[in-house]
C-alpha cells in the first residue's frame, strides 16, 4: 500500500537527552491506518501527532477490544538507526489480534510503514548512552456501538517516544513481591496477548507491592497458585546450579521477544536451558539449599532486570549476594551491544532503517 505523507507545519523542540524519562515526550508525526469490512486495512498515512477524535460510544472505551506492541529503535555508532527484531513484534501483534477478533495486518506493510515514519523522525532518535526511541504500535476498535461483539471498524496507529536509559543510576537489582491474593491471567484467557486489559488487571497488586517497597509483582498461575508465571511487565528467569529455567509458555504467559532472545543466546553458549513449570516452593527450596544463584526479568524496556530480593508470604530472601549476578550482566551486555550495533549479530536480529 502507498503511504500518504502529510508533514507537520511546525516542529516541536527536541527534549534534553539527559532528561528524557519514559513515555513523556512524543515525536512530531504518527502513523495511522484504518479498517472496515468493505476495504479491509487501507489508507496508511503519516500525519502530525495529535488527538484521535472518538464518539463517546466507541467500542474500545467500553469493551476493551485493543492490542499493542512495544519495541525500540537505536542509534548505532555510525549514526544510523536500527531496530531489534521488529518482525517478531509484528508477528506477535497479529497473534494478539487473532485472540481479540481483530483483523490481521500485513506484517511487511507494518515494517515498511514503520521505517518510513522513522526516516521522517530520524532526528528524534537520541544518541546519548543508553537512550533509544520507544515504538508503540496499537490497534483499537472504533465502531460507535454499545453491544458486546467484535467491532467492524478499527484504527491502527503508531507513535514514537524518545526514552532515557532505563537504569539512569546504574544497572541495579530490583525487589519483587510474590502475590497469592491476586491473579493476572488464566490459561484459555488473554494472558498470552498484549492487550490493555492484562495491564489493568495488574494495577492493584502492583500498587500494593509498591506500598511495601517492592518494584514489581511476581505472578503465580491462576488455577493452583503455585507455579511461577511472569513478573509485572517482564518474563522471569531463574538460575539454579548451572541450569537456566524459565516458565514454559502455557497460554497465560506473554511470549516475550527479549525472553526468546535470552533463550537463543543461552543455547548458543551451550548452557543447560529448561522451559518448564517451576513452583514458587521449588524456588524457595533452591534458595534454602544454596542452589539458587540468580533471578532476573527480561523485557523491552529494561532488557534485563536482575532481582536482588524476593518476598513470598512472611519470607524474604536475598538472591545471591543481593547484587547483579554474572549471567544477568552477561545477557544485558550482550543484547544491548547487539541492539546498538556494538557487537556482531549472529542471529539476524538487527533490522537497519
Amino acid at each position: 500500500m502507498n503511504i500518504t505523507i502529510n508533514k507537520a507545519q511546525s516542529l516541536k523542540q527536541k527534549p534534553d537527552e539527559s532528561k528524557l524519562g519514559f513515555g513523556i515526550h512524543f515525536t512530531d508525526h504518527m502513523l495511522n491506518m484504518d479498517y472496515n469490512l468493505d476495504s479491509g486495512w487501507h489508507n496508511p498515512r503519516i500525519e502530525p501527532y495529535g488527538p484521535i477524535a472518538m464518539d463517546p460510544s466507541t467500542m474500545v472505551l467500553h469493551y476493551g477490544q485493543a492490542v499493542f506492541e512495544g519495541l525500540k529503535g537505536y542509534r548505532n555508532a555510525d549514526g544510523g538507526i536500527q531496530l531489534f527484531r521488529p518482525q517478531a513484534n509484528f508477528k506477535r501483534i497479529n497473534r494478539s489480534c487473532r485472540a481479540l477478533c481483530i483483523p490481521e495486518m500485513d506484517e511487511a506493510t507494518l515494517l515498511d510503514s514503520l521505517k518510513e515514519l522513522l526516516r521522517i523522525e530520524k532526528d528524534w532518535v537520541p544518541s546519548a548512552p543508553g537512550t533509544s526511541l520507544y515504538i508503540r504500535p496499537t490497534v483499537i476498535s472504533t465502531d460507535p456501538f454499545l453491544g458486546v461483539r467484535a467491532s467492524h471498524t478499527y484504527r491502527y496507529f503508531l507513535i514514537l517516544c524518545p526514552v532515557g536509559a532505563y537504569y539512569a543510576e546504574g544497572f541495579n537489582p530490583i525487589k519483587i513481591l510474590v502475590t497469592r491474593e491476586h491473579v493476572r491471567a488464566v490459561r484459555g484467557g488473554l494472558g498470552e496477548s498484549k492487550t490493555p486489559g492484562n495491564y489493568a488487571a495488574s494495577l492493584l497488586a502492583g500498587e500494593m507491592a509498591h506500598k511495601e517497597g517492592y518494584a514489581q509483582v511476581l505472578w503465580l498461575d491462576g488455577v493452583e497458585q503455585k507455579y511461577v508465571e511472569e513478573v509485572g511487565s517482564m518474563n522471569i528467569f531463574f538460575v539454579i546450579d548451572d541450569e537456566l529455567i524459565t516458565p514454559m509458555l502455557n497460554g497465560s504467559i506473554l511470549p516475550g521477544v527479549t525472553r526468546d532472545s535470552v533463550l537463543a543466546l543461552a543455547r548458543s553458549w551451550k548452557m543447560k536451558v529448561s522451559e518448564r513449570r517451576i513452583s514458587i516452593d521449588e524456588v524457595m527450596g533452591a534458595h534454602a539449599s544454596g542452589h539458587l544463584k540468580e533471578i532476573f526479568g527480561s523485557g523491552t524496556a529494561a532488557v534485563i532486570s536482575p532481582v536482588g530480593e524476593l518476598k513470598y508470604g512472611d519470607k524474604v530472601i536475598k538472591v545471591g549476594d543481593g547484587g547483579v549476578g554474572p549471567l544477568s550482566r552477561k545477557f544485558f551486555d550482550t543484547i544491548s551491544a547487539i541492539q546498538y550495533g556494538r557487537a556482531q549479530d549472529p542471529f539476524g536480529w538487527v533490522e537497519p532503517v
